[in-house]
């Protein structure tokens, strides 16, 4: 299944008219009708939606470190059944990614996985301790070409270091991408704060303690006229400062995670540890403030926060499970069912929160490109009318900690095609 040359006939890109599109070394070669193509294989198309390949902004692949959770190989290969061509990796590995050195293995083991484009995210700080700037530079000059930097799983909290971080990455136009949790305000906390969590007897998570840090590096990211990607909203408080910031011409992005716009707190009262999740569960009223955001374009991507764990690490009371989900292969689908079964959004508006902006996000060039003539071969092909009952089991991460277990999602990817090479043909990995 490496052929130069397919040939994709009556797709419908974003939903619209169907057409045949031509993908030859590596790009878009010609879209029409009854395209003609000598040697080129043949896929039927017919009934199945395009969307450019699509781009996760908060990847977490484990490796180095914890290869027992994951590994580069089996989450790009998640998240090519995902309909994904491009994840950033993120830097919470062991060693941290913190060194032009483990940035760069990082994209190595990607580039030799060869079923996604994997983009590492570089720390913040060294290793993610929040005291010392890491090797910013190092990590941009790196054959990596980092552009985003996060402590993910740890907020920057020392504003007079985020401060300089922000100072630093604007020399090459790269982006600090904050955890915000105020961390005192989070000491030991379950779950989110509210009348729920004194119900179940867990120490409550404040939506001030992510709203404070927001509006704090807003106004740190205005002063210093830097970029700023805040990670996994979860309140309605946090959209709100960020439809300000951006109506004020502040150079900040955010993300929402599938997660936060489809389950809510009342998923904790069992006290099942596949919902624990950094930042908690919201409110229903938090998630339809979330869906509103990204409906609108406050919230400009979704983004997965893709956090396999080992078995060890989930199957155990709820205090000592570490928070985190899988979400690479199914966040289309419960994108799908959360915004474009709600009406809330249509299928171009879906490929631009989950390809197009978070391409320009990342500064990844040849993804999040437009379904036309010239432009890279990066796209996914979608049954719209598939509804899939997810099977732990099945999945293709080493992990099985999934919120969705045994619930029915809409839509199914069938084909994912990375510079014009299937790396998922009939729902299948190919490699």
């Amino acid at each position: 299944m490496t052929s130069a040359a397919w040939l994709i006939r009556r797709v419908r890109p974003y939903g619209e008219q169907a057409v045949d599109l031509l993908l030859r070394d590596g790009v878009i070669a010609d879209a029409g009708h009854d395209l003609k193509a000598v040697g080129a294989q043949i896929l039927d198309a017919g009934g199945l939606i395009a969307l450019p390949g699509l781009v996760d902004l908060h990847t977490h692949l484990r490796e180095p470190g914890r290869e027992d959770a994951e590994t580069v190989e089996t989450g790009s290969r998640a998240a090519a059944l995902g309909g994904y061509t491009a994840v950033h990796a993120m830097a919470n590995t062991d060693p941290v990614a913190d060194t032009a050195g483990v940035v760069e293995q990082v994209w190595r083991l990607g580039r030799d996985a060869g079923l996604v484009d994997v983009a590492p995210v570089g720390a913040v700080t060294v290793g993610l301790g929040g005291t010392r700037l890491a090797e910013l530079g190092a990590m941009a000059d790196s054959p990596a070409r980092v552009r985003v930097f996060s402590d993910d799983g740890v907020c920057v909290a020392d504003p007079a270091l985020m401060r300089r971080a922000l100072e630093y990455v604007k020399a090459f136009d790269g982006v600090i991408a904050q955890h915000a949790e105020e961390p005192r305000l989070t000491q030991n906390a379950q779950m989110h704060e509210g009348v729920l969590s004194a119900r179940l007897g867990l120490a409550g998570w404040p939506s001030v303690a992510e709203e404070a840090i927001i509006a704090r590096d807003v106004l740190l990211a205005a002063h210093v006229g830097s970029r700023l990607h805040v990670c996994h909203l979860s309140t309605r408080g946090s959209v709100a400062i960020l439809a300000r910031a951006k109506a004020d011409g502040i150079p900040v992005t955010c993300e929402v995670t599938p997660h936060h716009l489809l389950l809510t707190d009342e998923c904790v009262t069992g006290y099942d540890p596949l919902f624990k999740v950094n930042p908690p569960l919201r409110t229903a009223e938090d998630v339809d403030a979330l869906r509103a955001g990204l409906a609108e374009g406050t919230i400009d991507a979704v983004a997965t926060d893709h956090a396999p764990h080992a078995m060890e690490d989930k199957e155990c009371e709820w205090a000592m499970a570490r928070p985190g989900m899988l979400g690479l292969q199914q966040a289309l689908s419960v994108a799908v069912e959360a915004m474009i079964c709600t009406g809330l959004l249509d299928w171009r508006g879906l490929a631009d929160r989950m390809s197009i902006r978070p391409a320009r996000i990342g500064q990844l060039d040849d993804h999040g490109q437009p379904l036309e003539t010239g432009r890279p071969a990066n796209l996914t092909l979608i049954d719209p009318d598939a509804r899939t009952v997810v099977t732990p089991a099945e999945l293709a991460s080493r992990a099985r900690n999934t919120p969705y277990a045994r619930r029915e999602l809409p839509a199914r990817v069938v084909a994912t095609f990375l510079r014009g090479i299937p790396t998922v043909l009939d729902g299948k990995a190919q490699r």
